[in-house]
């Protein structure tokens, strides 16, 4: 029988070595056509000025009515050199009105052209500030570096990558098989060995079985059984009181917004799109109206936005959904009339019965968005962040002060229930924040 050990080690030492060998080498391969290569830096031209500086004049300028590239409420500036001389700029820019006025015949045409849009002066820019300005307008278009052929756009979801994955996951799976069927081949030549040697390799008499055993037992059988009850009654109960719980549920929506971007990194506040969180019972959903206040003037994203996950086009296509919605022409700068609805996603769902004012905690009682909402301002995709179940919301009843500060609608009934309980601070839940009528039906 000693040999019959051996004979198994060794098929299984041999099985193992050959197993590593082509999988390190599968995985050298992904590894090396996944490498990308290093893309060049993109010269940079300039215009007898400094393009640096006058991307800071531009961005603190211009950039509100004007972009280098497309339509704004202006022109767009890129190669506006090329367009008008030197001195036609300085007096155009410095202000436009007198040169309207004075009868110049470009100077008329541009601003009939552009709806007869006035355009702020600036008598404030010096000629060399104009001049970087202009140097910063003049630069080329950068142009994205093409893809590679195992490289998808970010964002975008490219197909190469998901094919080149497909491919290595099937070579890998190809390899197992082939392992399976030379440790089978090498056991039966091993076994044919150990015959031919005259060793007996066919197994012994099998004992009794470990569940036959076990079934004989009637003490464990008792035990085990009482323990299967009480834990198939704690995992059913515990996913019963998970229904209609949906913490974490973070729906796609038709129109990808980022928090993120506009709460986060642009410091919009919640209540500036959410207004009627301040009077009402609902937040509300934003009207589509209330982001062309911002983007009917920003039709893309600054390049720095953009991310591994989310490239600049994936945000820029949403910016057009968002402009086929409301029917929105951004190269007329006008609206064409056409729309299309857009069926969000609900995330926060109360039940029916229950009863939740935004405006009583919004305002009332100062709570910021974030102790229900969590860290909006952090979340790319928004997701509900509470459990918003009956406990959470008495738990905090139970904790949260009431605040009294310039709340004059409380001051009595609060000096009243201050001495009845004997503290400075009533909680909500010392208000009459637990009883049943206050939030159901």
């Amino acid at each position: 029988m000693e040999k019959v050990g051996n004979h198994n080690s060794i098929s299984r030492k041999l099985f193992l070595s050959l197993g590593l060998t082509l999988i390190f080498s599968l995985s050298s391969f992904a590894q090396d056509a996944a490498a990308p290569a290093a893309p060049e830096a993109a010269p940079v031209a300039t215009q007898g000025g400094d393009p640096v500086k006058g991307k800071e004049l531009f961005n603190a300028n211009c950039a509100a009515c004007h972009k280098l590239d497309g339509k704004s409420t202006g022109p767009e500036l890129r190669g506006v050199s090329g367009k008008h001389d030197k001195a036609w700029l300085y007096k155009w820019i410095h202000n436009s009105s007198d040169l309207i006025k004075s009868g110049d015949a470009v100077a008329v045409k541009l601003f009939a052209d552009h709806n007869k849009a006035v355009m702020t002066s600036f008598p404030q820019l010096s000629t060399g500030d104009i001049d970087d300005i202009i140097a910063y307008t003049s630069e080329p278009k950068a142009v994205a570096p093409a893809p590679t052929g195992n490289a998808a756009v970010p964002g975008t979801g490219g197909e190469s990558g998901a094919i080149s994955n497909n491919i290595i996951l099937g070579a890998l799976a190809l390899v197992m098989g082939m392992l399976v069927v030379m440790l089978y081949l090498v056991n039966n030549v091993l076994r044919k060995v150990a015959k031919a040697n005259g060793i007996d390799v066919t197994p012994k008499e099998p004992r009794v079985s470990l569940w036959k055993a076990f079934a004989r037992n009637q003490f464990l059988v008792l035990v085990a059984s009482i323990f299967l009850l009480l834990a198939s009654g704690y995992f059913v109960y515990a996913y019963l009181m998970q229904i209609g719980v949906d913490q974490n549920y973070e729906p796609i929506q038709p129109i990808h917004y980022s928090h993120k971007i506009h709460a986060g990194d642009n410091e919009i506040n919640c209540k500036y799109c959410h207004s009627a969180s301040r009077v009402s019972k609902t937040a509300g959903i934003p009207s589509l109206n209330v982001c062309m206040n911002c983007h009917k003037n920003i039709s893309e994203v600054a390049e720095t936005t953009a991310t591994p996950e989310y490239s600049k086009a994936f945000y820029d296509e949403q910016i057009q959904k968002l402009y086929n919605a409301v029917g929105w022409d951004k190269t007329t700068q006008t609206y064409t009339g056409k729309t299309q609805p857009v069926k969000w996603v609900r995330i926060h769902n109360l039940p029916d019965f229950v009863y939740f004012n935004h405006s009583q905690h919004v305002t009332v009682a100062g709570i910021e968005c974030q102790t229900c909402h969590g860290p909006v301002e952090e979340y790319e995709i928004m997701k509900q962040y509470s459990k918003l179940t009956m406990g959470w919301c008495i738990d905090c009843h139970r904790k949260t002060n009431v605040k009294m500060e310039g709340n004059e609608y409380y001051t009595k009934i609060h000096e009243e229930l201050s001495k009845k309980y004997g503290v400075e601070k009533l909680t909500a839940a010392q208000m009459g924040g637990l009883e049943c009528g206050k939030c159901h039906y």
